[in-house]
């Protein structure tokens, strides 16, 4: 029986530059950053200290992928169209306003829908983070 989620791959360009990324600008923790095997392979997880059972595992395209998929990838990171992280927040307009005073790109403001306030933004490899402020709603709210 499955209990939970438990990991997450987002994939970027350079593991370095995502986890300090992921760790100093949108405030998560290291999980594990081990070198496996002859080298060749790297495990880097993330998680959130509010949410340490789920790891965000970065990794960059590679095997074993064809290398037709990882060139496909690399070439959505670089035109910004791969999705990442749906990210939960208590105050989406406050948080726009400290990830933006960090550099963060943003491709879409704070608007509000009806499942809450909500923002786009792109991590440091292009990947989509769609943050939340959520209240609650109901079908007729799409009316």
């Amino acid at each position: 029986m499955i209990t939970n989620i438990s990991i997450a791959s987002v994939f970027v360009k350079d593991v370095d530059a995502s986890k300090a990324f992921y760790i100093d600008v949108l405030g998560f923790a290291e999980h594990t950053d081990i070198t496996l095997g002859d080298g060749s392979y790297r495990w880097c997880t993330v998680m959130h200290p509010n949410q340490p059972e789920l790891q965000v595992h970065l990794t960059v395209p590679g095997p074993p992928s064809s290398p037709e998929m990882v060139e496909a990838m690399n070439r959505a990171l670089d035109e910004g169209g791969m999705h990442g992280l749906g990210l939960n927040v208590d105050d989406c307009r406050k948080t726009y306003d400290e990830l933006r005073a960090k550099g963060v790109e943003f491709i879409q403001a704070p608007e509000e829908r009806p499942y809450g306030v909500e923002a786009v933004a792109r991590d440091n490899s292009g990947n989509w983070m769609v943050l939340v402020e959520p209240r609650q709603f109901t079908p007729a709210d799409f009316g």
